[in-house]
């Protein structure tokens, strides 16, 4: 059984990755932290709770950092809709948040489990770059950290050259991947290489179910807004692939540990992630980067999450 902590910017695809892991029979959600991505975190807050109520199950929600460490704040909404979920138009949850800040949340329970929980961060890396800074030993607590975000071949979708969550916060993504002895990553690239097919995206959009009609509601703005911007009808799912790898390690069958840095002064590069791949800088190899994974076992998971 993994036990998860997610750090999440509801977002259609954090919604997605949120209804596979708790479908997953091996999944065991301890919390749920939010910060300010995809939509202001007031809105990422109140998205998690939505979608607690929609599946039906409960976890502790902690509302975390209101904007980057530095730069501005910058969302999504012309791909998420302004309410974050596609404007699919669930009501609000009366759910209660938790008093505690996530930031402080984080390092609580990692000095509560040490070594037992595995931290997914599936959003800008503002909260767990805050939560390294007030406990360095924060990445000896924790059994592991995957990490949506970078385009490691320079393929951004945000810039030419950044993909979102790492441009959001570049000054986060920095302090966390000099702070964490190994850090899995899910990339932009990986994303676009898992894309459901699109015979794929019309047996999950037909599916009769509760959560059937949650991934299809949601869903609905995304893919009209891929299909215009890739030219063809599919889905592209990054934070559910992150959760994926979290929970099934094995579901990789191709990865790469390389050392990555963050542009932060680049005028047209800023968030960009440069990876060393052959491993000439002398810097300490820090990335786990995820390249290919099972796309079978990627399907029955997909099948899982709106079952």
């Amino acid at each position: 059984m993994t036990k998860l902590v997610i750090d999440t910017d509801p977002g259609v695809d954090d919604a997605h990755a949120l209804m596979l892991t708790f479908a997953h029979p091996d999944a065991e959600v301890v919390a749920l932290t939010t910060v300010n991505g995809n939509v202001p975190v007031e809105m990422t807050t109140a998205n998690v709770c939505k979608i607690l109520d929609v599946l039906g199950v409960d976890a502790p929600v902690y509302a975390g950092c209101s904007r980057p460490l530095i730069s501005s704040p910058h969302h999504a909404t012309y791909f998420h809709g302004e309410d974050g979920l596609g404007d699919a138009g669930y009501p609000p949850s009366t759910r209660a948040v938790e008093n505690e800040h996530a930031v402080q949340a984080l390092i609580r329970m990692a000095n509560e489990a040490p070594g037992e929980l595995t931290l997914a961060a599936i959003g800008p890396l503002t909260n767990v770059a805050m939560a390294v800074r007030l406990d360095p030993e924060l990445p000896s607590k924790y059994k592991s950290l995957v990490v949506m975000g970078g385009a490691i071949r320079g393929m951004g979708n945000v810039t030419p050259t950044a993909e979102f969550n790492f441009y959001a916060d570049p000054e986060a993504v920095a302090i966390v991947f000099e702070a964490w002895p190994e850090v899995t990553v899910v990339s932009w690239e990986t994303t676009l290489a898992h894309c459901m097919l699109p015979e794929q995206l019309d047996v999950l959009m037909a599916t009769e179910t509760s959560r059937g009609e949650f991934f299809r509601r949601t869903s609905e703005r995304s893919v009209t807004y891929l299909a215009q911007a890739l030219g063809n009808k599919q889905m592209c799912e990054p934070d559910l692939l992150a959760v994926a790898v979290a929970i099934e390690p094995d579901i990789v069958t191709k990865a790469e540990t390389h050392a990555v840095q963050i542009e932060l002064a680049g005028k047209v590069t800023r968030g960009q992630s440069t990876v060393d791949w052959w491993d000439r800088s002398g810097e300490r190899p820090n990335a786990n980067l995820v390249l290919e994974m099972d796309r079978e076992r990627l399907w029955e998971l997909l099948q899982l999450m709106v079952s």
